[in-house]
């Protein structure tokens, strides 16, 4: 919900409270954006070996997204099933750090 409120607010928002609600979230100022609008964020992912443990990670600056894919119903499932989705994120650049923090 957080990243389709995200996409929403940054897009064509069905009423201006989705838009105000994104911006008073904080205040990120970036030279892509306007003073004042809250649509980056900074992201770490960590690519974990075979046996879970950290070996890396990669740390994107100015994260937004652009791409969240549909959700499937389906009443016919008897099984617990956990809404998943798809999502795409654009960034200005990232950086790549071993688990201490020393640039790879």
């Amino acid at each position: 919900m957080e990243t389709q409120n995200w996409i929403r607010g940054l897009g064509y928002p069905e009423k201006l409270s989705q838009l105000e609600d994104l911006s008073k979230d904080g205040k990120i100022i970036s030279k892509f954006g306007q003073k004042g609008e809250n649509i980056y964020s900074d992201a770490t992912l960590q690519v974990l070996s075979n046996n879970l443990v950290p070996k890396f990670q990669v740390m994107f600056k100015d994260v937004f997204p652009y791409s969240l894919s549909t959700i499937t119903f389906d009443a016919t499932d008897t099984d617990i099933e956990y809404f998943t989705a798809d999502v795409s994120f654009k960034y200005t650049i990232y950086d790549m750090q071993d688990m201490s923090g020393n640039t790879l």
